[in-house]
């Protein structure tokens, strides 16, 4: 079996080429010069003349620079670089202590803190490496010292700042950083980076960059011609996370956008991946704990500095607005599906509203798809991005909403239903398969300003992705019951949902963990329900516990390849074999656990499940049998109903945004199964129903006329 899985590795890391595949150890010089709080709308010829000369000679990108909390201090920036992986000191937010100078070099004081008390067991990897290798390190400024420092806090060769580099300080070694703070130093106050957004007025940040733009063409004046020179702004300056600056000065990379594999991005990268490109440049082996990989340039040219400089703005102004707009959105999402829902139930015990519920279910069900299909426009290049994007999603979600009521099928009760769902499923796979451009940046996506993802299948894009493919075999499913092939309707649910599975957990595609555990229980389910089989408990568990093995064979796969080419997928692997994985699982238990309180989210999952237990309950009283109705027409819709509710349950369960899963689950299904009960009624129980059904709906449609 291992002989196998080894085989299977090495016919995926052919399938699966990445940037750091392409990035052979160099054996050469490299110099990180950082300065905390640049962003790419701080760079112009006239203020700036020493980073925009560098732009022009480098492969430019933006630098995601979360580590830990919502924003980035310089300390914690700086010791993520030094240990590889995402890291805070745990105590305040402010700059690297100054270092105590030596005999040879300079240690970082209180280093010991770090592993002993703030937990960080990974600080002084980069510094241990480079050690381990032979070479010495060289460091200028404090941050500098805390990125290269080892285990024991020191750091070889030490310049104070910039204006006291000595003779040869910038050529003795091989690995070289230095702390350029005139920019983010002016922010702090008392040690802490400000509660607010900007603390600056546009004069003194205009200062502070001059000051910065000096020293680092001071710095580049000192360096040795063959050093690749990385520069990165590599923390925030206040309250809000930004894209920041990212530049790599190196043979054949002018020109060019810069990303990594880590983000599937060519003009995104994270800070981890500093360390790794900064040893892969020196030619030493990469520990096995850095989960970034080496910065390459892409393929894309930029068109010029200015194109480039345009282009990484409108990035960061598009994060802004998602993470400005997220909030807002998803409380007017929760309002609207409170209303549908309270309205329907006080119209369809009227008898009345009909036509008026059949058209907002679906209109309702079409906007979380039409979050995505906006990102096809333009919408951050508006003068008024925030307009544009709300107004793109309203008139995709009613274009959408049309075209399921006018078009041919509308006559169907089902017709609405699978055209918002199979439009959902194809826009979800598309972008899956061609690099997920229309999630990121998206109000039901992610984004990297955030830095929680950069690309593959989010848990809310799951949890609607799962939605609509089930909803939709279940569609086609109903007319092969009704031409009594159930055996062909069980496999169009297991091939659709299982292909569907796979493309959301596949590494490098969906790359999605928890999403796999979830929607294997869910595709399951429906089966067997529409085979007529019963599902027991035991059935269940057996089913989360199937898939939780096929997530973790797809994911051990991906930890056979080399560690530069593995996703969070394969790292998790080996979390599990280093005892790291109980970390991570108490980390997202925990943020699960924190969205059941979550406003935006929890009303819509108990406003739409108290709907559908109140309406099955008491069909009459509640919604007059629209549900019942629904059912008796397609015990299909049924089935594809409760295995979406098992999906949506299971995923909030076993992924960090919780409530988001199943919320998002619910406002897809339960609408559009409202409005096949709706047409079901409208049209006579007798066409379709049961004898119940039958009395529910006649009764119903002579109160309307």
């Amino acid at each position: 079996m291992r002989q196998t899985l080894a085989a299977l590795a090495l016919v995926l890391s052919v399938l699966w080429p990445t940037a750091a595949q392409a990035a052979a150890p160099a054996g050469g010089r490299v110099a990180l010069i950082g300065v905390p709080g640049l962003e790419w709308s701080d760079l112009s010829p006239e203020s700036t003349p020493n980073l925009w000369r560098l732009a022009g000679q480098s492969a430019v990108g933006s630098l995601s620079v979360r580590a830990v909390g919502r924003v980035t201090c310089p300390y914690d920036g700086w010791l993520t670089v030094s240990a590889g992986t995402r890291s805070a000191v745990g105590y305040g937010c402010g700059l690297p202590p100054e270092p105590v100078p030596g005999t040879a070099g300079a240690v970082v004081p209180g280093y010991a803190y770090l592993h002993q008390v703030a937990r960080q067991k990974n600080a002084g990897t980069l510094g241990e490496a480079v050690h381990a290798a032979g070479e010495c390190t060289s460091a200028v400024g404090p941050g500098a010292a805390l990125a290269l420092a080892d285990r024991t806090g020191k750091v070889d060769r030490y310049a104070p700042s910039a204006e006291r580099i000595g003779p040869g300080a910038l050529t003795a070694c091989r690995v070289i950083a230095v702390d350029v703070d005139d920019l983010i130093r002016p922010y702090v106050t008392d040690g802490r980076l400000p509660s607010v957004e900007e603390s600056l007025t546009p004069p003194q940040r205009a200062a502070a960059l001059r000051l910065a733009d000096a020293k680092v063409g001071a710095v580049l004046d000192a360096l040795p011609q063959d050093v690749t020179v990385l520069l990165a702004g590599l923390a925030d300056h206040g309250a809000v996370p930004h894209l920041r600056a990212a530049m790599m000065r190196a043979a054949d990379a002018s020109g060019r956008f810069l990303g990594a594999a880590s983000t599937h991005r060519e003009d995104v990268t994270i800070l981890p991946d500093i360390t790794a490109t900064m040893l892969t440049v020196a030619g030493i082996p990469t520990p096995t704990t850095v989960i970034g990989v080496p910065w390459q340039a892409g393929d894309s040219r930029t068109g010029g500095t200015e194109a480039a400089r345009t282009a990484l703005v409108d990035a960061d102004v598009a994060g802004q607005t998602i993470r400005n707009v997220g909030g807002i959105f998803f409380t007017t999402v929760a309002a609207l599906q409170v209303l549908f829902y309270l309205t329907a139930f006080l119209l369809l015990r009227r008898g009345r509203g009909l036509g008026g519920i059949r058209v907002a279910a679906p209109a309702l069900a079409s906007v979380p798809v039409s979050t995505y299909l906006v990102n096809l426009l333009p919408w951050h290049h508006s003068g008024t991005p925030v307009l544009a994007l709300v107004g793109g999603i309203a008139g995709a979600a009613l274009l959408l909403a049309a075209v399921a009521l006018a078009g041919p099928w509308r006559r169907n009760p089902l017709g609405p239903l699978a055209v918002v769902a199979g439009v959902t499923a194809a826009v979800l796979a598309g972008d899956l398969l061609t690099g997920t451009t229309l999630q990121l940046d998206s109000v039901m996506g992610y984004t990297a300003v955030v830095g929680a993802r950069y690309y593959g299948l989010g848990n809310i894009p799951f949890a609607l992705f799962a939605t609509s493919v089930l909803l939709l075999a279940t569609a086609i499913a109903h007319r092969l019951v009704g031409r009594d092939h159930r055996t062909a309707a069980v496999a169009v649910v297991a091939v659709l949902g299982c292909s569907a599975m796979i493309l959301g957990g596949w590494p490098g595609v969906g790359s999605d963990f928890g999403g796999v555990i979830a929607f294997v229980p869910g595709i399951a389910v429906t089966a067997l329900l529409i085979a007529g089989r019963r599902v027991s408990v035991v059935k269940l568990g057996a089913f989360c516990v199937a898939g939780g093995v096929t997530v973790m064979a797809i994911a051990y796969l991906d930890y056979m390849r080399p560690p530069g080419s593995q996703t969070h997928l394969g790292r998790f692997v080996g979390q599990v074999f280093t005892g790291e994985a109980m970390e991570v699982i108490g980390r997202k238990l925990g943020a699960m656990l924190g969205t059941l309180l979550n406003p935006n989210l929890m009303p819509i999952v108990i406003a739409a499940a108290a709907f559908l237990v109140y309406a099955l309950l008491r069909p009459g009283a509640a919604s007059a049998g629209v549900l019942p109705a629904a059912f008796g027409h397609s015990p299909a819709l049924r089935a594809g109903l409760i295995g979406t509710l098992v999906s949506g349950v299971v995923g909030m369960l076993v992924n960090d945004s919780g409530a988001a899963v199943l919320s998002m689950a619910l406002a897809l299904g339960v609408p559009l199964t409202l409005s096949v009960g709706v047409r079901v009624l409208r049209d006579g129980a007798g066409r379709y129903g049961d004898a119940g059904q039958e009395s529910a709906s006649s009764s119903l449609v002579s109160r309307s006329s």
